[in-house]
């Protein structure tokens, strides 16, 4: 029924000259109307109008026809924004106001990587104007200079063909020559929109094609020499990073040994910054067997990285500790199917090289009062939990058992599923009954099937003490 209302203003919007009350008011209704109910109106919703109160000088009218049509506009098909408002999305593009800008640009992104999905869709976007337009409009500011590359990359990113139409365009060689350019500042934003250009396979043999992967591992050799290389370097590492566990990480480590050496020497660095980025980067490397195995060949270096993982996990601010831990479950985990003997010893010997006693270590980090501390200590356990070293290291430390079944022991709902994940993990391995004894394991099946949630009746605490 609110969406007959919605309609009803809609026609009152376009037959009057300035009805900013009607705005308000059908701002207001489409907060609750569900888009669900937009779409099956789609047919009457009449939008020219709106972009035609688009006035520079009426600044709340503009305001709420920009919050308006960021609704409206979701509920109407792709192809019939192309077809039918090409024009008013066009005039959007060259509005003086920046708002109005970012909205025609932001549904241009949303409609066009949409339309962009289909041939028809492609041949209609390719045909008009709209990339002189984007030329045009790039030049208004930065923002709207990279909403322009972001959604270009969006558009390449759905085929080899668009991305051709793209490069030829020559938006996306802009692109890449602002990445490898003297702005430190925008190398910084351009390296996020190239990241996700290398998300897939097409993307990423063009950027491999174009020489722009040499280049970039060129920049990470000569930011030592550059003062200003932390405004950049953090992105152009995890660029590579990305790169490695999409494509293999053998490949790429062997291929840009500037990358791996950088990781280690960020690693040692005195800016929690980069600290925090070397170690984020070891995450995603170790994140599959082959990215353990590189890491592995890499000998002691690799082992005095564990030894400093485990201090700032202990010493570190917040922030790091939580993604020094997220590491650590990300490299220790392994899949069952996975498991064979030299890649347990590889797991246990890294473990081991954590602290004096890392069990303890994670154990006192997730007594801690902070849940997201908590939790990521507990998702270090949960990594190893079905790996029969682990659960014997588990078994033989004192009070651990007890630890592990103390439902009172976490307050919060993310601390509560997160010790439910470390039952499950356990109650559900081949090994556990045997290395937890049989009484032990039953105990995890119970905590299991009661839920994370559970909590004991009184009655049955206050007999406990008398069995």
């Amino acid at each position: 029924m609110m969406a007959a209302q919605a309609l009803a203003l809609l026609r009152e919007v376009s037959r009057l000259e300035a009805p900013l009350e009607e705005l308000r008011a059908l701002q207001s209704v489409l907060q609750s109307v569900p888009l669900s109910e937009l779409r099956e109106q789609a047919a009457e919703l009449h939008l020219g109008p709106l972009f035609s109160l688009l006035h520079e000088n009426h600044r709340e009218q503009t305001a709420l026809c920009v919050s308006i049509l960021e609704r409206l506009l979701q509920a109407v098909e792709p192809v019939h924004v192309a077809r039918n408002l090409k024009g008013d999305l066009q005039r959007g593009l060259t509005h003086p106001s920046d708002s109005v800008k970012i909205l025609t640009l932001s549904q241009a992104i949303k409609s066009l990587s949409r339309i962009s999905l289909t041939q028809a869709g492609l041949e209609a976007l390719f045909e008009s104007n709209l990339l002189d337009d984007l030329k045009n409009v790039m030049k208004t500011n930065d923002i709207v200079r990279y909403r322009v590359y972001e959604l270009i990359v969006e558009i390449s990113s759905v085929s080899p063909e668009s991305l051709n139409y793209c490069a030829t365009s020559g938006l996306v060689t802009q692109l890449l020559r602002e990445l490898t350019g003297e702005d430190v500042l925008v190398r910084a934003t351009c390296i996020e929109t190239v990241t996700s250009l290398a998300s897939t396979h097409h993307g990423r043999q063009y950027l491999a094609q174009e020489g722009v992967i040499d280049q970039i591992s060129n920049i990470i050799v000569g930011a030592d020499s550059d003062p200003f290389s932390s405004f950049y370097l953090p992105g152009f590492v995890k660029f590579f990073g990305n790169l490695a566990i999409m494509d293999s990480p053998q490949q790429v480590c062997e291929r840009y040994p500037a990358f791996v050496e950088k990781v280690f020497e960020m690693t040692e660095s005195q800016d929690p910054t980069m600290v925090g980025v070397a170690v984020d980067t070891i995450g995603i490397l170790g994140s599959n067997v082959e990215g353990k195995q590189v890491l592995q060949k890499t000998g002691t270096r690799f082992e005095r990285l564990l030894v400093k993982i485990g201090y700032q996990a202990k010493n570190a601010s917040t922030e790091l500790k939580i993604r020094c831990l997220d590491a650590l479950s990300s490299l220790l985990y392994l899949p069952p199917e996975q498991q064979t003997d030299d890649l347990l010893r590889m797991t246990e010997s890294w473990f081991s090289s954590l602290s004096r006693d890392p069990l303890e270590l994670f154990r006192g980090i997730s007594n801690q009062p902070f849940p997201d501390l908590r939790c990521a200590a507990l998702k270090v356990f949960t990594a190893i939990a079905d790996q029969p070293w682990a659960q014997k290291l588990m078994f033989n430390s004192p009070g651990f058992v007890e630890y592990v079944m103390d439902r009172s022991v976490e307050r919060d709902k993310a601390s509560k599923d997160a010790k439910y994940e470390l039952v499950k993990a356990l109650a559900n391995s081949k090994t556990i009954a045997e290395i937890f004894g049989n009484p032990n394991y039953l105990r995890l099946r119970t905590y299991l099937s009661e839920g994370p949630y559970y909590v004991k009746p009184i009655s049955t605490t206050a007999v406990e003490g008398a069995e």
